[in-house]
């Protein structure tokens, strides 16, 4: 009775295992059992005041949701780019710069400090998507169309982005006084949970609406998988990837406009930045496949929060912001070996190897 129920537990780990999610739930109660371990106050939430006097929640879980939130926003889009192209965007740092910086030319206009807003915010914030779509379709016809690797074709939007974005302000670094545009990157008057955090979670259930009530998801995949297959099977594979970085450009604009939201302004070079192979990291951490085809977005959105998670705790131990970097090669450096195929044909053969000498024990 017990060998049977050592069996099924088995089976059941060996199933959980399969499971794609797996790799970030069990790098996120790596994450908690290590905080748990070194200092339990790390899940302390308690009321704080913010910068106006208003009462919010603080602590390091409540930093985390909020923080990655244009994270989580970016993996979204990075998710089906990938699975379309079998490439990374690895522009939408500089596109971030980019979409910021219209945000802020819109209200400001040509002032650099202007005591009221020119525009609506709404307005700022349409405009910002329009342009941002817009360098994302850029990106997906150099992709679709021309053929190019999406490293490539995107690099130059990464080189040029920055630049760009500072042009449009006229190199200046415009500052809106106006506070009701900080709360779409703080906290909204009397609401004591981050701003960005309730925006992550519409983005979420719009992405998961989507991919329920339409075919966008079936279609990604099955270009990822085989771009000439699904060209013989009535799809059009140059319009799916193409419609997937317009989509990326979509999230970036959102990202961008929580980003200039937080500071009420924005710092060309430094904003986003590296934000890129997060977004690719969070796609790699949510076990999806870099090479394209088959994807989980709720593993990738997952995998976002264990990023924000790593970085938090690696400053809660006082890891320099500079060495950063080199914590998360650490992670792309196993995420990559696991995914090999080598390693994935010898670990199967060991499963293999282990579950026969069992059924021969048993035997005997």
């Amino acid at each position: 009775m017990s060998g049977k129920k050592s069996t099924t537990d088995q089976n059941f780990f060996m199933k959980l295992i399969r499971k794609q999610i797996f790799i970030p739930i069990a790098a996120l109660l790596i994450l908690i059992l290590f905080n748990l371990i070194a200092d339990p106050s790390f899940f302390k939430i308690y009321f704080g005041n913010n910068s106006n006097g208003d009462p919010v929640l603080k602590g390091n879980l409540i930093t985390i949701l909020d923080n990655a939130s244009e994270l989580v926003i970016l993996a979204i889009g990075m998710t089906l780019v990938t699975a379309s192209s079998g490439g990374q965007d690895i522009s939408v740092g500089a596109a971030i710069a980019l979409s910021g910086s219209v945000v802020l030319r819109v209200l400001c206009g040509t002032e650099a400090r202007p005591e009221t807003m020119h525009a609506p915010i709404i307005v700022a914030f349409l405009i910002c998507c329009i342009v941002a779509m817009l360098f994302g379709a850029f990106n997906g016809v150099l992709v679709a169309y021309f053929k190019l690797q999406p490293m490539v074709a995107t690099l130059i939007l990464f080189t040029a982005g920055r630049s760009i974005a500072a042009w449009i302000n006229n190199n200046q670094l415009p500052i809106i006084s106006d506070p009701s545009f900080g709360y779409f990157g703080n906290f909204f008057p009397g609401i004591p949970i981050p701003s960005p955090v309730f925006i992550a979670v519409i983005c979420m259930i719009i992405t998961a609406l989507v991919l329920r009530f339409t075919k966008l998801g079936l279609f990604t995949q099955a270009v990822g998988i085989n771009s000439e297959s699904s060209r013989l099977n009535g799809l059009n594979p140059q319009f799916i990837k193409f419609i997937t970085y317009v989509i990326l450009g979509l999230c970036v604009a959102v990202s961008g406009f929580i980003k200039v939201s937080r500071l009420s302004t924005i710092n060309y070079s430094v904003i986003a930045k590296d934000i890129e192979m997060d977004a690719i990291l969070a796609v790699a951490l949510g076990g999806n496949a870099l090479s394209g085809g088959k994807f989980n977005m709720a593993s990738s959105i997952l995998g976002a929060y264990v990023i924000q998670f790593l970085t938090i705790t690696l400053y809660k131990f006082d890891v320099p912001s500079s060495a950063l970097p080199a914590y998360k090669a650490v992670v792309v450096i196993v995420l990559v070996v696991l995914s090999a195929p080598v390693v994935r044909e010898k670990l199967g053969s060991l499963k293999k190897n282990l579950a026969s000498g069992k059924t021969e024990k048993e035997a005997h």
